[in-house]
């Protein structure tokens, strides 16, 4: 008995998992020692294995971690649980297109809810279902550190920034259609599989795939502008929406001798950023 089919459940021994074809299985375990042969450790290659087997199916399914468990002599219960915590790692078929709206706080108050609502209704899904069609998953997505391009929009983990309901309807019929869509940064499009097996570490051979890179705005680089001296602390780091990302006003030089005080040291009415709570700094107890 192999380690992937010892697991029980509630005193129950599970039904083995389907086998792959022979054609594939061979394909596999092919891809799989190439993978496993990168790490120190075969347990560490758990990771971008799933990915491996999410590549042939589209998800994670039972026989996908059966088979990572005997590769890597992990018991099926040990794979389950990496691939359940991860969400990246879909556990039933999906679309071939991923579109994940953010809705983290400020994707969400910059419009991110009103895309999803928008996205619900267009294509009659819920959050993690996916189109008749099989064409588009739809869920929302917790922050992916592109804060200032909100709200953002991801296929496939490509990015789609400063996104509307309307921007994003039209990407979403644009991708069921079968029309080119091209990301705001980064790699070119390409469906959930292939997504999937270039993050387990293949080589992504696509024309223009090598020579794409995603970027930081510049609301993201006034800090390491900031730190190398190249930007005075009055830096305007928020554009209008609409402009370019890069777009940024002169900068005032610092004057000489200016010294920053925190909110600690000199705390300030709070109707200099809020009039409609002007509420003095909290008073010292016993004052």
């Amino acid at each position: 008995m192999t380690a992937s089919n010892q697991e029980v459940s509630l005193g129950m021994p599970q039904l083995p998992a389907p086998a792959y074809p022979a054609e594939v299985l061979a394909r596999l375990e092919a891809d799989a020692k190439e993978v496993i042969a990168r790490y120190p450790g075969s347990r560490s290659a758990l990771l971008p294995l799933l990915h491996l087997v999410q590549s042939e199916e589209g998800y994670v399914s039972r026989t996908g971690m059966a088979f990572c468990a005997d590769q890597l002599g992990l018991t099926t219960a040990e794979v389950t649980a990496v691939a359940t915590f991860y969400t990246m790692y879909r556990r039933r078929p999906s679309g071939d297109y991923q579109v994940g709206v953010c809705t983290n706080t400020l994707c969400a108050v910059m419009g991110g809810d009103a895309i999803f609502d928008q996205l619900k209704d267009h294509l009659g899904v819920g959050n993690d279902e996916t189109t008749e069609d099989g064409k588009v998953t739809l869920e929302h997505i917790e922050c992916n550190a592109a804060c200032d391009f909100a709200p953002v929009v991801m296929v496939n983990w490509e990015f789609f920034d400063n996104q509307t309901p309307e921007s994003a309807t039209r990407l979403v019929d644009d991708l069921i259609a079968g029309r080119t869509v091209e990301p705001t940064r980064g790699a070119p499009l390409c469906t959930y599989k292939e997504t999937a097996r270039i993050l387990a570490g293949f080589p992504d051979t696509r024309p223009g795939a090598v020579e794409a890179s995603g970027g930081a705005g510049a609301a993201s680089l006034v800090g390491l502008k900031l730190a190398r001296g190249e930007a005075g602390p009055q830096a305007r780091v928020v554009g209008q929406r609409g402009e370019r990302a890069g777009d940024e006003a002169p900068r005032d030089e610092p004057q000489k001798g200016a010294e920053h005080l925190s909110s600690h040291d000199a705390p300030q009415q709070t109707s200099a950023s809020d009039p409609d709570n002007p509420a003095g700094p909290a008073a010292e107890e016993g004052e």
